[in-house]
């Protein structure tokens, strides 16, 4: 009776909505439309045949899977996934484990030294990296650094690197310090304590870098294509530019959309095996934040 009650009062209150918020739900619904909409085109146009010109706005007209074969074969995809993979997990431990050792005492220690590298991390957030991107990549030669497929991981640690200790710091100070005292007084070493009580009290700001710049890095293409010069060491984003064609190959829409389908996927499983580690990471760090 009481849950019937409860019912019939949200029902009344749901009638009574007022054009405020009927206006709002209005205009979440065109944004949810405007987001969604592309990606159901992509899809619908991924399942088409290669050789199939119609209107993309066409939905679901034709459902083959020969655009994943092409897209598959001439991508090569395995070799791509894995160096994707390998480039963007060793680039996110490595800025984990460099990002949150820089960020402990920078969060700890109130003196100018500290709070001079604090200020010099954030000063790399103003500086695009794209721009310097012809120094570096002189800067590289001299040194006689080869392209490989590991020649940007460098470029992807050093421009997540300010962002991630910038978002450390700030985690750290919601840290007690009295935790790491008790581990002192029990004859904690430096290391211990970093690894054994810091560390694992960051997991919600771990998790919020590993999502924010794994998916950049996964994403990006612009440092594996200025500094891989081998077809076969290309990750994913790099390897579907071939399907644009130029003026003498016209751009392979349909195979181009099915590349984007397989390259998405990877992460649309990982964060369906992950999602309650993602969703427990972050809301634990927006309430502690």
């Amino acid at each position: 009776m009481a849950r019937k009650k409860k019912a019939d009062r949200e029902k009344e209150q749901y009638m009574k909505m007022s054009p405020k918020v009927l206006a709002l739900y209005i205009v979440i619904i065109a944004f949810c439309i405007l987001v969604i909409a592309p990606l159901v085109i992509v899809f619908s146009s991924s399942l088409r045949s290669p050789d199939n010109q119609a209107s993309p706005l066409r939905l679901f007209i034709e459902f083959s899977g020969a655009s994943y074969i092409r897209a598959w074969t001439q991508m090569n995809f395995p070799v791509e996934l894995l160096n994707s993979f390998m480039t963007t997990g060793i680039a996110v431990l490595v800025i984990v484990f460099f990002s949150t050792m820089a960020a402990w005492p920078i969060g700890r220690i109130k003196t100018k030294t500290a709070r001079f590298f604090y200020y010099f991390f954030i000063s790399g957030l103003i500086i695009p990296s794209q721009m310097v991107i012809v120094p570096i990549a002189q800067t590289f030669n001299r040194f006689n650094i080869p392209n490989t497929r590991f020649t940007p991981v460098i470029m992807f640690i050093t421009c997540s690197l300010p962002f991630s200790v910038f978002l450390f710091s700030g985690f750290m100070k919601s840290v007690p310090a009295e935790i790491e005292e008790s581990a002192y007084m029990d004859g904690a070493s430096l290391w211990k304590r970093f690894s054994t009580v810091v560390f694992p009290l960051l997991k919600p700001a771990t998790v919020s870098v590993v999502i924010t710049q794994g998916m950049w890095i996964w994403n990006d293409y612009f440092y594996p294509m200025v500094f891989i010069s081998k077809q076969g060491q290309y990750s994913l984003p790099v390897g579907m530019l071939q399907f644009l064609g130029d003026k003498e190959n016209p751009a392979q829409w349909n195979v181009l959309f099915a590349a984007c389908v397989l390259c998405a996927l990877p992460l649309i499983v990982i964060f369906m095996l992950l999602q309650k580690q993602f969703i427990n990471g972050i809301a634990a760090g927006a309430v502690k934040g």
